[in-house]
């Protein structure tokens, strides 16, 4: 019963990072792509 008690502790803690892993690829790919957008704006502005 400590075996799976310990098991399913571990099993959460990696869902939770692996959580945090992908909100973070999905912020990070927003924000790029809001620069992205914008420095396009700019290069298109000084035209």
């Amino acid at each position: 019963m400590l075996f799976l008690g310990q098991f399913l502790q571990y099993v959460i803690i990696m869902l939770i990072l692996a959580a945090i892993g992908v909100a973070g690829i999905f912020v990070g790919k927003k924000l790029r792509q809001k620069k992205d957008a914008k420095q396009a704006l700019d290069s298109h502005e000084e035209k």
